[in-house]
């Protein structure tokens, strides 16, 4: 028992000094233990934060290594998105993917998230990258963060459209939706020795039908979940704000407004509508 808790000890030591913090095999070491009080209480009711951090909050406590210190000449609702669909939208391109020069790319969903993925796929220099969504308001943002080509899923069979455009497929096909139908969509756009990335969150109990044959064993695809872009946080948070700082970063066209506290709810359901990109709350009157 001793030497087998030491293994997976060792490998997820390994991980985390290879930079690979997000396959850490143990990600609740920095989390308060069960049955210790806990330092943050409501009313006598102990708080638990979401991922360690929680969040529409003035102040927050964490541990030290979920801090990143970023370039000050950030401005605070820039900085405060990086966290989240950045990271998870960009790195899911850069790290998950690692989208090289002149490789083609596909992105279905260009919401906050789609929106980075299609801005990691531009710094890393893919050719071609082509936005999938069912509102033509939606694709035309996409093209200001880099999208080549768009797609309105509505109005004709995004695979077959993709093929159209590539010829046998895209290197990288990203799945930012969580949905069955545009997983399977994801997977069918991907050329030989591609891959499809799952980064949206879908339904808990979702799953898609994967061919078997020989021409899906030859074709070595891939098919891979991504979880907040394969990111270290220590090294990628502070580099995306500096390629902000430098102008190769769109961060802007992704804050459709800045509320306070109090409007959250309306922001959210502005949210599920598709009216805006992000809401950041920057006033906690």
């Amino acid at each position: 028992m001793w030497s087998h808790a030491w293994c997976i000890f060792a490998v997820s030591v390994s991980k985390c000094l290879s930079g690979r913090t997000y396959a850490c095999l143990n990600p609740d070491t920095v989390l308060r233990p069960s049955g210790i009080e806990p330092r943050l209480s409501c009313d006598g009711e102990p708080l638990t934060q979401a991922y360690g951090i929680g969040g529409f909050a003035e102040q927050m406590l964490v541990h030290e290594n979920q801090l990143a210190v970023v370039n000050k000449q950030i401005p605070f609702a820039q900085a405060s998105i990086l966290g989240c669909g950045t990271v998870t939208g960009a790195g899911a391109a850069i790290h998950s993917a690692g989208v090289r020069v002149g490789d083609t790319v596909a992105v279905i969903g260009t919401g906050g998230v789609g929106l980075n993925v299609i801005s990691g796929a531009r710094l890393a220099g893919a050719l071609r990258i082509i936005a999938i969504d069912i509102e033509d308001s939606k694709l035309a943002v996409a093209e200001r963060f880099g999208a080549t080509d768009t797609i309105n899923s509505r109005n004709v069979d995004a695979v077959d459209a993709v093929r159209d455009l590539t010829g046998r497929g895209v290197h990288h096909a990203f799945e930012v939706v969580g949905s069955q139908t545009t997983q399977q969509q994801a997977v069918a756009m991907v050329r030989p020795d591609g891959g499809a990335y799952f980064v949206g969150l879908a339904q808990p109990g979702t799953a898609i039908e994967l061919p078997t044959s020989l021409e899906m064993l030859r074709a070595h695809s891939a098919v891979v979940g991504v979880h907040m872009g394969s990111t270290n946080l220590k090294r990628d948070i502070p580099m995306y704000a500096d390629l902000y700082i430098q102008g190769r970063l769109n961060l802007d066209d992704l804050i459709s407004q800045e509320i306070n506290l109090s409007e959250i709810n309306h922001a959210y359901e502005q949210l599920k509508r598709g009216e805006v990109i992000r809401s950041v709350i920057t006033k906690f009157d």
